[in-house]
């Protein structure tokens, strides 16, 4: 139990709720594979819009992502401190919900364009057309999606992370539910193809929200925090700090996902083929990368909370063993990745289908690259989750800044479109970006553990 019952918070170990963190991560991701199975059933075109909508939506979402966890280490250095939590966690909250609100007003203007903005950068008009139906459906899901990142920060702060991952298991077999009624037109519902899909993914989302946050409200430790009480009041130096927090972690997420955005409409120009193969390695990139993700989360609120105590030994003890445990599991995945890789391609694709099978060989290739840099990604995710547990974000930017955008994508496009690599020469420029991010961050992360840390 996390409470005592005079309603002070006590610490459990680590290992007792990192994992449920994790795999809530995989769930989220869940939502987004499962479109891309079921779509990659409709066939490699259908597949390949999806993936260009999904490559202008997510970095803009996960840039809102970022509000939502500047929200853990603000409520655990609260918790830490154990003065006014109760106001303290409210009122951080509160400023996320409004600051969440006001930027899905500008995502919705943008991928309401979506169809505009892509062939305006040469993508192919009848995939951009398709790409713009499936994220004019699929758009309505941001504000939830962010929502639920900040519920999730919230029972996280209190070491109860597993209300947000049975939320998260059930979201993924509404989903798929909806999925497989809207998108193939089953129980007497019409097939609407890639508009199913994105209806489907925007109710999940709303569900996941919803769920968790009648869960807050029945649950009788987490009541008492009052959500919902005096909603309409600004704090605007609780904003402020929200957002000198807020502004590094997005515009790092941003960074990394808009490299991958530039490398997905890089590889559209050799075709749907390469950009289905694409499709593939970068989702089972993405499924391997939410477990480290979650550990790195867990971690940022195990190190708020020992830097709100001023626990130096906590501080360190927290960050190194989540950064151990990262590139363990991920050293793992790169086995499974070069190890498997048909039985992999075989879950997105029928390999029985002649325009399916063209995709596998590049698809084989592209799982090997990104084995190359598993273990790198898992240390700079962790890393990047530790020092946010310190409230420290500007290194993050500036790793992403020098890692992506100096190093990893103009060499991947030299190796491209130079040395005629094609997609394989820009995944080894991802390689190589992801590996200068992970050496910034552990490099940061070495000199910090060293010191006492301050309590805010």
């Amino acid at each position: 139990m996390p409470s005592t019952r005079r309603g002070r918070w006590r610490y459990t170990r680590p290992c007792d709720w990192r994992g449920p963190i994790a795999l809530t991560n995989l769930a989220q991701v869940a939502i987004m594979t499962t479109d891309v199975v079921m779509l990659g059933w409709l066939g490699p075109e259908s597949l390949a819009a999806a993936t260009l909508g999904s490559n202008l939506m997510f970095p803009l979402m996960v840039a809102g992502f970022g509000l939502g966890m500047a929200t853990a280490p603000m409520m655990a250095h609260a918790i830490g401190r154990r003065r006014h939590v109760v106001k303290e966690v409210r009122r951080t909250v509160r400023q996320g919900g409004w600051l969440t609100l006001l930027y899905c007003l500008v995502v919705w203007w943008i991928l309401w364009h979506t169809e505009t903005i892509l062939l305006s950068i040469g993508q192919d008009a009848a995939l951009a057309h398709a790409a713009g139906i499936y994220l004019r459906a699929m758009q309505w899901g941001v504000l939830p999606a962010v929502g639920y990142v900040i519920l999730r920060s919230f029972v996280s702060a209190f070491e109860r992370p597993a209300s947000a991952l049975w939320v998260s298991g059930l979201a993924v077999g509404f989903n798929f539910i909806v999925d497989w009624t809207l998108i193939f037109g089953h129980w007497g519902m019409p097939a609407l193809g890639l508009t199913g899909a994105g209806i489907a993914s925007s109710l999940a989302n709303a569900f996941q929200l919803l769920a968790l946050f009648g869960f807050i409200l029945w649950d009788r430790r987490f009541r008492r925090y009052r959500l919902l009480g005096r909603w309409w009041r600004n704090d605007w130096p609780r904003a402020a700090e929200l957002l000198r927090i807020a502004f590094p972690i997005s515009g790092a997420m941003l960074l990394e996902c808009s490299v991958i955005n530039v490398v997905a409409f890089s590889i559209g120009l050799f075709g749907a083929t390469a950009l289905a193969a694409h499709a593939i390695a970068i989702q089972v990139a993405s499924v391997t990368f939410m477990v480290p993700l979650g550990l790195g989360q867990a971690a940022s609120v195990r190190v708020g909370l020992a830097a709100g105590r001023g626990d130096a030994a906590g501080v360190a003890r927290a960050g190194w063993t989540a950064i151990a445990l990262g590139i363990a599991f991920m050293s793992m995945m790169a086995v499974v990745l070069i190890g498997f890789p048909m039985s992999i391609i075989a879950g997105f694709l029928d390999l029985l289908n002649a325009d399916a099978a063209a995709v596998v060989p590049l698809a084989v290739e592209l799982l090997a690259i990104a084995a190359v840099f598993q273990m790198a990604d898992g240390a700079q995710v962790v890393g990047a989750g530790v020092l946010r547990g310190l409230k420290e974000t500007r290194i993050h930017f500036v790793a992403a800044v020098v890692g992506y955008w100096v190093l990893g994508l103009p060499l991947g496009m030299g190796l491209a479109f130079g040395a005629n690599l094609g997609a394989r020469g820009l995944w080894w420029g991802l390689a190589i970006g992801v590996i200068a991010v992970s050496a910034i961050l552990l490099w940061r992360w070495r000199d910090r553990a060293r010191m006492v840390p301050v309590v805010a």
